[in-house]
């Protein structure tokens, strides 16, 4: 699934899940049949937890834990089994590895635009000179716009959009050969290479 918000948008392949803070006004895309469970946590539990929205790691703990608990009565005694597994599912979610799935979302006209057509159409390969041209704003201002916005270069922003644009196709059921094609990268393995540098593991083994 793709999750957005004001600010930012996550990518959710299988097997990870998106931590939502109360109050985060946000919206969830679908990417093909969605199997998902969430869980709710009160706002006087969440000390320890964090602030910002973050796409995570779930180990296979945490995820027993949510099955286990799904068919709890809404309310149980302090101390029963039922407690001390919500408790635990608590200490879980304390320790959730943040993962590398988020793509930040610019408010600036002119980098939205940029950033819009590259979501578009991901095999762009126009250079910033181009879109410098194209908007009649210098390079130099493009990229400290980019920086100020996104936190991440031009460059950066769109390959992370490339592969986030990847994950979704990937976990559809298309080949690595046609994505890396259509998302304007030279060979499968020069995708596979970029993939891997930024997520640590190949695509198959992204989704093992």
């Amino acid at each position: 699934m793709v999750v957005h918000s004001a600010l930012s948008q996550w990518t959710v392949p299988p097997s990870r899940g998106i931590w939502m803070p109360s109050g985060h006004i946000h919206s969830i895309r679908c990417v093909g049949a969605i199997k998902m469970r969430s869980v709710f946590v009160r706002p006087d539990d969440c000390l320890g937890l964090p602030a910002e929205p973050k796409a995570v790691r779930v180990s296979a703990l945490l995820s027993e834990l949510i099955k286990v608990s799904v068919d709890f009565a809404p309310s149980f005694a302090v101390d029963s089994r039922e407690d001390r597994v919500m408790r635990l599912i608590l200490d879980e979610l304390t320790i959730l590895p943040t993962l590398p799935l988020n793509l930040p979302q610019p408010t600036d006209p002119a980098i939205r635009t940029i950033c819009d057509a590259l979501q578009r159409n991901p095999g762009d390969g126009s250079t910033l000179a181009h879109w410098s041209s194209r908007l009649g704003v210098d390079e130099k201002t493009i990229q400290r716009r980019f920086h100020r916005e996104t936190a991440m270069t031009f460059g950066q922003w769109r390959q992370q959009s490339r592969l986030l644009l990847a994950l979704e196709r990937i976990a559809v059921g298309e080949k690595i050969i046609d994505v890396a094609g259509e998302l304007g990268y030279d060979s499968p393995s020069a995708f596979t290479t970029m993939f891997k540098k930024q997520f640590g593991k190949t695509p198959s083994d992204f989704f093992r």
